[in-house]
């Protein structure tokens, strides 16, 4: 790819460091091989990362029967990567590999045959999967490749490749069909989401774009009249801009030789900003590692094709210190990107990074911090973070915990639920500095467990802590292959109630008040007496408020309203209203819920969660005891956390840990009777 002449000479020099690390290195991009690098090898194939961990856990158990929890990660490194994969696939075949089956008897052929244009080049690559009970060796274009008894390995082919096994080359032909060139220009009259698929989803692009595809497996590009080369014969053209807007299908049968346009436009469902509504994403990473080298060019076709308003482009490191995009942080700290106008926002933003504590994100920083990160490599899991939230709140930043927790909790879990062991990027420390006021908002919408997250979210707010509900996909344009990291950014939002003009500034603002819900697509407004999310209400005892939520969307099963002390209503989509008559201070959520479906790129299905109304009654804000003495256990189990896990550098360190959760303590106990 040539040099991008628009580009800052420095960011320019780093997107040539980045495909040399690709080219050199493939996906990993020579980041120390920790457990999350080994699953990054091996996404373009396990598009569901739980494959992967949860095939290297058996392998592990079977070979180390009673291994305990802390050795787990190392004997994961052992591992053979190619033999991972083989299992995790359990039989199938991806669009992206084919699998030479090496039996005691012979050998075949299995794949997902793929057309390809007349005189276009075809790559891949072969599993060769091996049930013998002795070593095989088997030769591509000349290279022998060992695979012991029972194992698996991977290899680059073509179609033009030799394959030998015992003597006897293997036919490729049921690799591909060729096929007769078409042509399509696709035109919606402003820039979209598209998806064009053949012969079993095969999935077609503009050239020099990356095949990307999403969580449900999908190809997609974005842009605007566009032309790409097609098989001549039917195929199915899909387009869609974000969660705002429906999806428009077409069938077409372009002819061979010939160009065919197609004009389709997506139907909005909702238009947010005309009720002064922005959604943003507060968490992508333009390059994180990956098969692909992200763009300022892809992050502004992204952001245009999906009607994202607000775009944070987080720049941060994965198991080394190398931050990726430092260079374009420093280059456009503070300032909107150039593809940014009335509508659209976009800047470079942070994220703080520590497996143990937690991940950040940081938006609207007027430069970068003297801190990226903590506690990888041979650094100390120290200081806390709650002294980067202060750093990056002293550069301007809205701050807010990313991809919170991991594990399914019910509401009346025990904090255990939450602190489960491991370097596992859980935001551990969030009820520590939500307390002391140095985090604005939780990301209860993100690629994790969003159930879980809202519990711990609601046992915050129900203890006195005011925190925004906002979305980050944790979407990385550097994946074309991911699963939902590899989805569109955007595919969840947080909308922020603006006031006047969308800027950086104006949608900072709104998340710091709380003006906030967050969705992977329903719309949901929640009103407490005329007032919304952020608002506070002073009552007195025995007031009654009316409560209404009001949600869309097409995935929707049911609309919850929620107090400190539980569920208050619960109905279907549409609107829902209940009296409430306070007898002490709570505040009011709305949680909107459905089943899995095209538009959610969760595993979980549609959900969606605002931020609360308080009720504060004679002056009181909410302080539920048992919400309040949750907290207080979480910190006790965080501090044995920290005494067992964190890599610390003597006493004064830890002391230094454990001087903020008694600092969160005080806070927490001054709200008990």
């Amino acid at each position: 790819m040539c040099d991008d002449p628009t580009l800052p000479p420095a960011v320019e020099r780093a997107l040539r460091e980045y495909r040399a690390l690709l080219a050199e290195h493939g996906p990993t991009w020579g980041e120390d091989p920790i457990g999350l690098v080994r699953q990054i090898e091996t996404s373009a194939y396990l598009l569901d990362e739980h494959a992967f961990w949860i095939t290297c856990l058996q392998q592990v158990v079977d070979r180390y029967p009673g291994i305990g929890e802390q050795e787990i990660e190392a004997r994961i490194l052992e591992l053979d990567l190619h033999e991972v994969i083989r299992d995790a696939l359990a039989g199938q075949v991806p669009d992206n590999l084919a699998a030479l089956r090496v039996t005691p008897d012979g050998a075949r052929l299995e794949a997902n045959r793929q057309e390809v244009l007349t005189g276009a080049a075809f790559h891949t690559a072969l599993l060769v999967d091996s049930s013998r009970d002795h070593p095989v060796t088997v030769r591509v274009d000349g290279a022998e490749h060992q695979v012991r008894p029972g194992g698996a390995r991977l290899v680059r082919i073509s179609t033009l490749s030799e394959v030998v096994l015992d003597g006897i080359r293997i036919d490729l032909d049921g690799l591909t069909r060729r096929v007769p060139a078409a042509r399509l220009r696709l035109r919606a009259g402003f820039p979209c989401r598209w998806s064009v698929t053949g012969r079993d989803g095969q999935g077609w692009y503009p050239e020099g774009v990356p095949h990307r595809i999403d969580a449900h497996r999908r190809p997609y590009f974005h842009g605007d009249d566009l032309v790409l080369d097609v098989p001549a014969g039917p195929l199915t053209v899909t387009v869609t801009r974000g969660m705002e807007y429906a999806e428009a299908e077409r069938a077409v049968t372009p002819e061979e030789g010939a160009e065919t346009l197609v004009e389709l436009t997506p139907e909005r469902l909702y238009d947010a900003a005309a009720r002064g509504w922005y959604g943003g994403d507060m968490h992508v990473h333009m390059n994180w590692t990956g098969d692909t080298v992200g763009t300022p060019a892809q992050a502004a076709a992204v952001q245009h094709g999906e009607d994202l308003h607000v775009l944070n482009l987080v720049a941060g490191n994965v198991a080394t210190e190398r931050v990726y995009d430092r260079e374009a942080l420093a280059h456009w700290a503070g300032q909107d990107l150039p593809w940014s106008d009335g509508a659209h926002v976009a800047r470079l933003g942070v994220e703080y990074r520590n497996d143990l504590l937690g991940h950040i994100y940081a938006f609207g920083v007027a430069a970068p911090p003297a801190r990226f990160h903590t506690g990888f490599g041979d650094a100390m899991d120290w200081p806390p973070n709650a002294e980067g939230c202060r750093e990056l709140r002293s550069l301007g930043a809205v701050l807010g915990y990313s991809h919170p927790f991991h594990l399914p909790m019910g509401d009346d879990d025990p904090p255990a639920s939450a602190l489960a062991s491991g370097r596992n990027c859980s935001a551990r420390e969030i009820v520590a500095d939500a307390a002391l006021g140095l985090v604005d908002s939780l990301d209860v919408l993100n690629h994790s467990s969003v159930q879980a997250t809202a519990v711990v979210y609601r046992r915050l707010l129900g203890a006195g802590v005011r925190l925004a509900a906002t979305a980050g996909t944790d979407a990385m344009l550097s994946f074309a292959r991911r699963g939902n990291q590899s989805s569109p950014p955007g595919w969840e939002r947080v909308y922020a109630k603006v006031d006047g003009p969308l800027t950086a500034a104006s949608f900072a603002d709104a998340i710091r008040a709380g003006r906030t819900f967050a969705t992977t697509g329903p719309w949901l407004e929640l009103e407490v007496n005329g007032c919304g999310p952020g608002d506070t209400l002073d009552l007195k005892p025995g007031d009654t408020v009316t409560v209404t939520a009001r949600a869309a969307g097409p995935e929707l099963l049911t609309v919850q309203l929620r107090t400190a002390d539980g569920v208050l209503a619960e109905g279907p989509p549409g609107e829902l209203t209940a009296e409430l008559t306070v007898d002490g201070p709570t505040y009011v959520v709305a949680v909107a819920e459905g089943p899995p479906g095209p538009r959610s790129m969760h595993y979980a299905g549609a959900f969606a969660h605002t931020s609360p109304v308080y009720l504060d009654v004679a002056g009181r804000p909410v302080a539920r005891e048992a919400d309040v003495r949750w907290c207080l256990e979480y910190l006790d189990g965080l501090a044995d956390l920290i005494r067992t896990q964190a890599r610390l550098d003597g006493a004064g360190q830890l002391g230094d840990h454990l001087a903020l959760l008694e600092e969160a303590r005080a806070v927490y106990r001054s709200r008990l009777p």
